[in-house]
């Protein structure tokens, strides 16, 4: 109980600035490092063992995202800018891997989301720059991601379509209520 309790202080220590945009920043990234490397335990669960291969592609990006705190401590903007950049990057590398049948593409939505809500007025420029980005990486054409690096059924794309709906789903929730905190408390501060 007290390793736990020492660990999630840790990560709260970690997860922590000065600035409340770059906070939830550091949280949404820490979220996602967290939650990547349950992403194919589930895809074993939906297509098997020797179908999951592809989907560690995606820990590319984990190491990413579990620096973004470090990186804010230096260059706030930097790392707010580093995590829709990272999660259009994964997004795209796992529509890859995993086919545009996958739902994959789904995640693109909070990456959106975040290039949307983590920039001041001073910095919509960017924000909006990166909103762009994903809207360019969702609406390229199948032709350039080609076929899924496994031969997946009809069923089970389905089944990784509804996985993959519900995770980005549920991550664009918390987002939001990330966000909706940082309005309650007036984050608009430089």
């Amino acid at each position: 109980m007290r390793a736990a309790r020492l660990m999630w202080e840790r990560i709260e220590a970690y997860a922590a600035h000065d600035d409340p945009r770059s906070q939830a920043a550091n949280w949404i990234a820490l979220v996602v490092a967290w939650n990547q490397p349950f992403y194919p335990l589930y895809l074993w669960w939906i297509v098997g063992l020797e179908k999951t291969a592809p989907s560690l592609l995606t820990f590319l990006s984990t190491p990413v995202f579990a620096a973004i705190p470090a990186l804010s401590r230096r260059h706030p903007l930097a790392a707010r800018a580093l995590l829709p950049l990272a999660g259009i990057a994964n997004g795209f590398l796992a529509t890859k891997a995993l086919g545009v049948g996958s739902g994959v593409q789904m995640f693109l939505l909070p990456c959106a989301l975040i290039a949307a809500a983590l920039f001041r007025p001073s910095e919509r420029l960017l924000g909006l720059s990166m909103v762009a980005l994903c809207a360019a990486a969702y609406f390229l054409p199948d032709r350039w991601y080609g076929p899924a690096l496994a031969d997946y059924t009809a069923a089970e794309i389905a089944a990784m379509a509804r996985l993959n709906i519900l995770s980005a789903a549920t991550l664009v929730v918390f987002i939001g209520l990330l966000m909706s905190n940082l309005a309650e408390r007036g984050a608009d501060h430089p």
